[in-house]
C-alpha cells in the first residue's frame, strides 16, 4: 500500500462545475515500502473533481514521484486504488470550503478598510499640523474626502 505523506495543492481553482487542484514540487509526497518519494510535475500535475459529485474526472492523468534516480509513475486511477489519497482529498476540500465561507464573511471588510484609511489620513494631517509641515499638509488635503 502507498501512503500519502503530504498532499497540499499549489493552488485550488473553482471553474464552473469543476474543482481543479494543481500540484508543484515539494507539495505532494508518497511513502512506499518505508521510502519517501516526492512528486515532480513531469507529466500530470492536477486533479480535477466534479464539484457536485466530488468524483475525480481526470483518472488517466499520470503522476510521477522521484527518490534519487528512481521514479514511480502512477496513473491517477491507480493512485486512488492503492493509496489513502481519498482522505487527503477530503481534507483539502473541507479547507477550501472554509475559505469560501470566510470570503462571504469578509464582504464588509472593504468598508472597514475605507474607514481605517480615512482615520490614518486624519492622523497624518494632525502630524503635518503639529510639525508645521505645510507641503505635507497641502498634499494630504487633496486626499481628504468631505
Amino acid at each position: 500500500m502507498i501512503l500519502v505523506q503530504l498532499m497540499k495543492p499549489f493552488y485550488t481553482k473553482f471553474e464552473g462545475n469543476s474543482i481543479k487542484m494543481v500540484f508543484a514540487y515539494q507539495y505532494f509526497s508518497i511513502r512506499k515500502d518505508d521510502e519517501l518519494f516526492h512528486f515532480i510535475p513531469v507529466e500530470g500535475k492536477e486533479i480535477i473533481l466534479n464539484a457536485q459529485t466530488l468524483q475525480v474526472e481526470n483518472l488517466s492523468e499520470v503522476f510521477v514521484f522521484q527518490k534519487g534516480n528512481r521514479f514511480i509513475r502512477l496513473p491517477l486511477y491507480q493512485l486512488l486504488l492503492v493509496s489513502d489519497i481519498h482522505t487527503h482529498l477530503q481534507t483539502i476540500l473541507e479547507e477550501a470550503n472554509q475559505v469560501d465561507t470566510q470570503e462571504v464573511s469578509i464582504a464588509g471588510v472593504d468598508e472597514v478598510i475605507v474607514l481605517l484609511e480615512q482615520q490614518n489620513l486624519e492622523r497624518m494631517i494632525d502630524f503635518a499640523l503639529t510639525t508645521k509641515n505645510k507641503s505635507l499638509f497641502n498634499k494630504l488635503q487633496k486626499y481628504k474626502k468631505n
